[in-house]
């Protein structure tokens, strides 16, 4: 595929600047935070990284197009399209827990090839591209492959999900009682920290009832080329389904039964 790999390392570099963008603003006191139109929260760490990572890509990629979540989408000619979040995870920000992170994801024709997760308070960050392998880069230490984990059953494995009244508001709460009482350890380490940790072995399912695009983007390259799964509730590897569940392939199938109830 043209210009993948240029495109790669334009996205790993750009996802650790806008990731540190954000830590001039963690764990402040004096960090201001506005709610959208659905109320959710937004900062000006937010606002000002997405711009350093749209000022980034239009300079090398003219021609691809933008999505991101706090800036209108910009349309490109090339067949590429940028998918990016600058914090994932803004109420684990707004509240000083470092699980928060920097996604960019990048599709092709419609595909997701390139994935980012950069979580800039751990420094640690994994990376795909589709025929590439996936890696995984923890502070200063060289990288290693990224690997999903090799558990076949749920009862033996971590289930990650955001919030669980996310489940409730929308009318998904069996689906979560049924998750939390199969697997061996649930725990809401959530946002793309949970796709973080199944990527790296850590935990067998990532679930989430509701997620926009720039949530996702990044992860189904990333969880396909570390050997899992991301699909939507019906099972379609797809990132617009509006919800999302990656695991490491081997309960992928039980956990779609468990959600289907």
């Amino acid at each position: 595929m043209p210009d993948l790999k240029q495109r790669q390392q334009l996205a790993i570099e750009a996802a650790r600047e806008a990731g540190k963008i954000t830590l001039e603003y963690f764990q402040t006191d004096d960090l201001v935070v506005d709610r959208k139109a659905d109320d959710s929260p937004v900062t000006v760490a937010d606002r000002r990284a997405e711009q350093h990572l749209r000022k980034r890509i239009a300079e090398e990629f003219p021609d691809d197009g933008i999505v991101g979540e706090e800036f209108p989408t910009t349309e490109g000619t090339s067949g590429y399209r940028w998918i990016v979040d600058p914090i994932d995870g803004t109420k684990s920000f707004i509240s000083g827990v470092p699980l928060y992170g920097t996604l960019v994801g990048v599709e092709h024709e419609g595909r997701g090839v390139i994935g980012v997760i950069y979580m800039p308070a751990l420094d640690e960050m994994v990376y795909a591209a589709t025929g590439q392998g996936a890696w995984h880069e923890l502070g200063p230490t060289p990288r290693r492959p990224a690997r999903v984990s090799s558990v076949s059953k749920l009862s033996d494995g971590l289930f990650c999900t955001c919030e669980v009244k996310t489940f409730l508001k929308s009318d998904r709460q069996a689906a979560y009682d049924r998750l939390q009482a199969t697997a061996q350890i649930s725990r809401t380490w959530g946002d793309c920290y949970g796709y973080l940790l199944v990527a790296t072995g850590r935990a067998a399912a990532m679930i989430d009832p509701v997620a926009n695009v720039w949530d996702v983007a990044a992860v189904q390259p990333i969880l396909e080329e570390a050997g899992g799964r991301f699909t939507d509730w019906q099972g379609r590897p797809t990132i617009h389904g509006g919800e999302g569940i990656g695991t490491n392939g081997g309960v992928h199938e039980e956990v779609l039964a468990l959600v289907r109830g």
